[in-house]
């Protein structure tokens, strides 16, 4: 091989192998250029769907509607018969003059007549009395009848044009849960309905006289001063109950108000306008309740047939009810610390069958069971032994 054809082969190696090198470092700038472009360009996270904003809570609107209407019913039907009782009583100042006081408690239409029914303790000792209407107008007033035991009394106005007389409803017909509306004029503003339910039934509170009412109905409606005597009406514009008393350390509504029942209302009032008081049956008997540590103690005085509940009879009225039916009083006097005490007499456990755990009992039932002239069977016992004995009820005396 010549020198010059050796050259040119070496030329070509060198070439090829240049290409080559060329060739395989434009491969691998390719490829990575390639897998650059083939990787996807990381994008931001995806936000979670959008949630829809939380629905409140739809409360059926017939319901609503419904309950809506009847309040409004009941305060466009009995509205216009509550009243606002005004009452002055006069003192006298230092130099003898007479200064007027007044009150102010409400009360409602009963009858055509213009008889209206308050509280006892809206007009006691009531010197003058006003009633204002629904519609402004004003008229004087007077009492026709009171009965401090059961916190009723009735006055009258001579008016044209009275609103409707508001039934009385059954109070016995009564359940708790149920709603009220009472309608009075608190701290004198006239016309306030209040809203509540029925909060419990049958307690028992005093009335103005230190007697105990029964059977009374117990509301959360708002019951402040001045809706006293106002009427406590059912859903259908029936008076169930008379407000009388509220508990509260602050003088206003705590929510817990009392409304004297109307079936003792319906069995009052009457009397009221006829008589101008309530006949209350008597007994005719002085009395203490009996409990397991005054039991305990009349023992040890030395009164063995002693029992740990009912009514144990001190005394009875002479020419009374208890004393012409032969109940017997006590017949030893002990003393006991700073009293003297008669014992040895009839212990009442039962009237007419109804269990009497206490003084209280007994008078209740008399008070909301009986009438005067009515014979009871009264449960006693008597030397260890129980008996019945019938005894026909008088009038209490005033």
């Amino acid at each position: 091989m010549t020198k010059r054809a050796k050259l040119s082969r070496d030329r070509a190696v060198i070439l090829a192998v240049i290409i080559t090198l060329v060739g395989a470092t434009l491969g691998c700038g390719l490829s990575r250029d390639v897998l650059l472009l083939s990787t996807p360009t990381p994008s931001p996270p995806t936000p979670p769907p959008a949630q829809p904003p939380p629905q409140a809570t739809t409360i059926p609107e017939e319901p609503v509607a419904v309950l809506q209407s009847q309040v409004e019913a009941v305060y466009d039907q009995a509205g216009a018969a509550v009243v606002n009782v005004t009452s002055v009583t006069y003192v006298h100042d230092f130099f003898l003059n007479p200064v007027p006081q007044e009150g102010t408690g409400s009360g409602f239409i009963y009858d055509d007549l213009g008889h209206i029914i308050t509280n006892y303790h809206v007009v006691e000792n009531a010197e003058e009395l006003s009633v204002t209407l629904a519609d402004g107008r004003t008229y004087p007033a007077e009492t026709i009848g009171q009965d401090p035991t059961n916190d009723l009394a009735v006055i009258r106005i001579h008016a044209e044009d009275l609103p409707e007389p508001i039934p009385l409803g059954d109070s016995d017909d009564l359940r708790v849960g149920r709603f009220v509306v009472a309608i009075g004029n608190p701290f004198g503003l006239e016309g306030t309905l209040t809203v509540g339910v029925i909060s419990s039934l049958g307690r028992v509170i005093q009335g103005p006289d230190g007697r105990f009412i029964g059977e009374v109905i117990q509301t959360d409606a708002a019951i402040n001063p001045g809706n006293s005597g106002g009427p406590l009406l059912d859903l259908s514009g029936r008076v169930i109950g008379v407000n009388s008393q509220i508990v509260s350390p602050s003088g206003a509504s705590a929510g817990v108000g009392f409304a004297v029942p109307s079936n003792t209302a319906r069995r009052v009032v009457p009397e009221l306008i006829a008589h101008g008081r309530y006949p209350h049956p008597w007994l005719g008997i002085e009395a203490i309740s009996l409990t397991e540590e005054r039991a305990e103690i009349f023992r040890q005085a030395g009164m063995e047939e002693i029992v740990n509940t009912g009514v144990l009879v001190l005394q009875v009225a002479r020419g009374g009810p208890a004393d012409e039916a032969g109940l017997r009083g006590g017949t030893q006097l002990v003393r006991i610390g700073r009293y003297q005490i008669p014992l040895g007499g009839d212990i009442i456990t039962a009237i007419d069958g109804e269990s009497v755990a206490d003084f209280q009992d007994l008078t209740i039932y008399l008070d909301t069971q009986t009438r005067v002239g009515e014979t009871v069977a009264v449960t006693v016992i008597r030397d260890g032994q129980e008996r019945v004995i019938d005894v026909t009820l008088q009038e209490r005396p005033a």
